[in-house]
């Protein structure tokens, strides 16, 4: 099995809590993960139409009848189950009684906010990174400790442009080439549409099927519900509920606008991105890496792979940060801004093999507008060989390199 990110953390959670939460989409590895690392646990895992065990016409005596310590999968299939939960959970002091996992995001269900709160801890897990898939430490150790001189370029392992077409999914790994489109296109039709049509009452499957494919083709850019619901031909707030339906199946999320306290006129649009650039390639009809490299939307498609990559470091590793992107009235912009212990963080994200300083206008208008402010160094994260110091605050970076300080 591949060492994923959150594994240190999950270890740490089950020590010092007494309920887990593994959250993330369908097939990102959740219960791989768990049952290699907890190999003696009872394992339970519900089903949408069926009462396994009777948990839900008796969820007290379900409970009873599974000792601790107890994985329960696919949580959001069984809410009854939580009420009874809490009861059990308050009989022990014991940590790491119950860990549970879920394709929707319970953080989005009252009933987890209700029931178990401060009871869990809640851990993500994204699809793999490029880290994840070679075994060696990311970069962003080093650049959020400004230890920049301990980032170093590592040999690409892959072609770009093969990279994000076959996305993260552990389910391809090592997988041939040609079954990937049919992968992620069976992946939509079987977890994505059947889960949705089951959670949300959707009726009109084409049409939504048609904003799934449409919502890919817009990842890295600004969400526009107006816009969306024109294309499709469907209200505004129709599109906003199903764009909100896939945030909540982790097919979807959103990087909220920086203001700060500046008075230039900034976006108050988030910025959304697909979970997985291999799934958006194959809804965008992209069928090989070769042609990926000569479709208009490549930037985008390699800016939601850099993207993820960071998110998904961040949401094991530096819970408290934040993640914004800027954009001015005038279209200057920063793909994203970490916000971290009161320091900001800029990040611009080309794909490019060669990049100059017309390449950092947008970070250089940023350190300028928040001049007052803690600022990091700017990076420039690109698809090229070499860390390049671009000026005092700027560098150029390899969206593959590693901290060797880490390693």
């Amino acid at each position: 099995m591949l060492t994923r990110h959150a594994q240190s953390t999950l270890s740490l959670f089950v020590k010092n809590f007494k309920t887990v939460l593994l959250c993330g989409a369908r097939q990102t590895g959740k219960t791989t993960l768990l049952k290699a690392l907890f190999p003696t646990h009872n394992f339970v895992t519900f089903d949408q139409n069926q009462d396994l065990y009777n948990a839900r016409q008796d969820p007290d005596l379900f409970l009873k009848n599974f000792p601790t310590p107890l994985i329960l999968d696919e949580i959001q299939f069984l809410p009854e189950l939580l009420p009874a939960l809490k009861r059990h959970i308050d009989l022990s002091p014991d940590m790491g009684q119950y860990i549970l996992t879920g394709s929707q995001n319970l953080l989005m269900m009252r009933q987890v906010t209700e029931s178990l709160a401060g009871r869990v801890g809640i851990l993500e897990l994204f699809p793999l990174t490029y880290f994840e898939l070679y075994g060696h430490s990311s970069w962003l150790p080093g650049y959020l400790e400004s230890n920049m001189e301990k980032i170093q370029q590592t040999p690409l392992q892959e072609p770009v442009s093969e990279l994000i077409w076959r996305g993260g999914l552990p389910g391809l790994y090592q997988k041939d080439n040609a079954i990937v489109t049919d992968y992620h296109l069976s992946y939509v039709r079987t977890y994505v549409e059947r889960d949705v049509r089951l959670t949300e009452n959707i009726q009109n499957v084409a049409e939504f099927d048609r904003f799934i494919r449409l919502l890919s083709a817009l990842t890295a850019q600004e969400v526009h519900d107006t816009q969306l619901g024109r294309e499709l031909a469907i209200g505004h707030t129709t599109a906003h509920r199903w764009r909100n339906i896939l945030k909540q199946n982790y097919q979807w999320h959103e990087i909220p606008p920086y203001f700060g306290n500046t008075i230039k006129r900034l976006s108050k649009k988030p910025k959304g991105y697909f979970m997985d650039s291999g799934v958006a390639c194959s809804l965008q009809g992209i069928g090989s890496p070769h042609a990926l490299m000569a479709h208009p939307q490549l930037g985008a498609l390699f800016e939601t792979y850099c993207v993820n990559m960071i998110v998904s470091w961040l949401r094991v590793f530096e819970r408290a940060a934040q993640v914004y992107h800027w954009r001015t009235s005038n279209q200057t912009e920063v793909d994203l801004v970490i916000d971290l212990n009161g320091t900001l963080y800029p990040i611009e994200i080309k794909c490019k093999t060669q990049v100059s300083k017309r390449d950092t206008a947008g970070l250089r208008a940023f350190q300028e507008t928040y001049k007052h402010m803690r600022m990091g160094n700017g990076i420039l994260l690109y698809a090229g060989d070499h860390v390049l110091k671009i000026n005092e605050s700027i560098w150029a970076v390899p969206f593959n390199s590693m901290s060797t300080k880490y390693c």
